[in-house]
C-alpha cells in the first residue's frame, strides 16, 4: 500500500492526526510566546530624551531603543564602578544613536534587532518575565555578563559588539583619562 509505514519505520508512532495537532500546537504556542514577549517589550512609551530647544535629540533610535541602550550602557560601565564615571555621565546611548546616522540600513536594522533581542534577553534566555530595561542595575549587570560568557555565538556576538562601541566612546572623555590615570594624548 503506498503512503504506509515501513515496519522498520522511526515514526510509527507519529499519525498524521497527531503530527498536525503537535504542529499546530507549537505554532499556537509560538504564536502566544511572540505575543507575550511583544507587549513586555513595548509596555510604556518612555519620553525620548530632549534638546534646550524641547525637540527630541533622537536620530535613529525610538525611545524604546534608546531606553535599553542606556538600560544597556549602565549596566556595561556602572556609575561608581572600578573607577568614579560611569556611563549615565557620559550619555553613551546618545552616542550609539548619534553613530547609526552614518551607518548603512542593514547595519542599523541589525542593531535594532540586537536591541530588542536584549531587552527580551531575560524573557528568552532565563525566563523572567520581566524585560532588561527594567531590571534592577545588579540583575541588568548579571544578566549582561552572562551574555559575554554564553554559548551562543549570537548572544557572544552582540555583547562584544555593544562592549567595543561603548568603551571606545567611554575611554575617549578626559574625565575618564584622569580616573585611569592617562594623562592624554602626547601630541596635544
Amino acid at each position: 500500500m503506498a503512503g504506509a509505514p515501513e515496519s522498520g519505520s522511526t515514526f510509527r508512532f507519529l499519525s498524521r492526526r497527531r503530527f498536525l495537532r503537535w504542529t499546530l500546537g507549537a505554532g499556537v504556542g509560538l504564536a502566544g510566546l511572540g505575543v507575550g514577549a511583544r507587549a513586555l517589550w513595548r509596555g510604556e512609551e518612555p519620553e525620548p530624551p530632549l534638546g534646550e530647544d524641547g525637540a527630541s535629540r533622537l536620530h535613529v533610535l525610538t525611545p524604546r531603543e534608546y531606553r535599553t541602550a542606556r538600560a544597556l550602557a549602565e549596566a556595561h560601565l556602572p556609575t561608581g564602578g572600578p573607577f568614579a564615571p560611569g556611563a549615565s555621565e557620559a550619555q553613551l546611548a546618545l552616542a550609539f544613536d548619534a553613530f547609526l546616522v552614518d551607518e548603512p540600513a542593514g547595519n542599523v536594522a541589525d542593531l535594532k534587532k540586537a536591541l530588542m533581542l536584549i531587552d527580551l534577553g531575560p524573557l528568552l534566555f532565563e525566563g523572567t518575565p520581566t524585560p532588561f530595561h527594567r531590571l534592577p542595575l545588579e540583575a541588568r549587570i548579571a544578566h549582561w555578563e552572562g551574555w559575554m560568557r554564553s554559548g551562543l555565538l549570537l548572544r557572544r556576538q552582540v555583547a562584544i559588539a555593544f562592549r567595543k562601541f561603548y568603551s571606545l566612546v567611554f575611554y575617549d572623555r578626559p574625565e575618564v583619562w584622569r580616573a585611569i590615570g592617562y594623562g592624554g594624548p602626547s601630541y596635544g
